[in-house]
């Protein structure tokens, strides 16, 4: 796979589930992604920083404050960026209007498409029942699936070292257990139906770390997926068309660790070769 790849501009792009603070996030993929585009709107999509974990332990490698810092230098040339909290982050929501550093912290908000379709944006857990009901349950099972995660990092390592591109071992199982599948199918009903009683086109979230793009009785559902199993984010085109990006299809690990970031242009764009079309859900 080529190692040029171009900087491509997008009226709008999603990203969530993040999980900065993590063993599992993929911290280097996702900063690959974001030094390869240019947004004129980035939404985050809830669990951006991963307070349960860092509550009980710190982990932050420097590709982690990367991410933070390239999100920030982003708002600082420009881009409105606006920060949809989630239940790994929470805390965040305290805030809810307030500016920081360029960042604008919001409960939930509505995103209106260049062709005029009207979204509504939020991360997803209050329609989570186990999250919202049986906390103490929802922090079991995240310990459970960190411990899944780190099997998922170290599957990918060998692999890495070994040659061959990523592969999530965690969303694989995610699709081989039944329960697993009627929670997402549960989910995704619960979410549509919150954008038919607020009067939009469609909802673009995140939480259950599954991207995808479907028509659910009328209602656009868009789930923007996450950095820690599939590596997607959700990106507007400048007509409104929406594709899911899976950037770990797009790229391989060979590529990454030889590439170095793209050269700015005198235009202040990066990069001049043609992007591969990325895999569209």
């Amino acid at each position: 796979m080529s190692a040029h790849v171009a900087v491509r501009h997008y009226r709008a792009v999603f990203i969530s589930d993040l999980h900065l603070g993590t063993r599992g996030c993929q911290a280097e993929l996702l900063l690959d992604f974001i030094r390869h585009i240019e947004c004129d709107k980035l939404y985050l999509v809830g669990d951006i920083i991963d307070g349960w974990k860092l509550r009980g332990g710190w982990h932050w490698p420097q590709t982690h404050n990367d991410v933070v810092q390239k999100i920030l230098r982003m708002a600082r040339k420009g881009t409105e960026v606006i920060y949809v909290p989630g239940n790994h982050d929470d805390g965040v929501r305290e805030f809810c209007g307030v500016h920081f550093g360029g960042v604008v912290v919001a409960r939930d908000v509505i995103h209106e498409t260049a062709d005029g379709k009207r979204y509504l944006v939020v991360h997803g857990d209050e329609f989570d029942g186990v999250v919202q009901h049986a906390k103490w349950l929802a922090f079991l099972g995240d310990w459970s699936y960190r411990t899944i995660l780190m099997l998922n990092t170290l599957v990918n390592r060998l692999r890495r070292r070994l040659g061959f591109g990523y592969w999530s071992f965690s969303a694989y199982l995610k699709v081989k257990v039944k329960n697993a599948l009627q929670f997402i199918e549960n989910f995704e009903a619960a979410v549509a139906d919150e954008a038919r009683r607020r009067g939009v086109d469609g909802v673009i979230c995140g939480h259950i770390h599954k991207a995808e793009m479907r028509d659910i009785d009328g209602i656009h559902y868009v789930n923007d997926g996450d950095w820690v199993e599939s590596c997607t984010a959700l990106a507007e085109h400048a007509d409104g068309r929406l594709e899911i990006v899976e950037w770990a299809k797009v790229r391989s690990w060979s590529v990454i660790d030889r590439a170095p970031a793209p050269a700015a242009t005198p235009q202040g764009h990066e990069g001049d070769k043609p992007m591969p079309e990325p895999a569209a859900a």
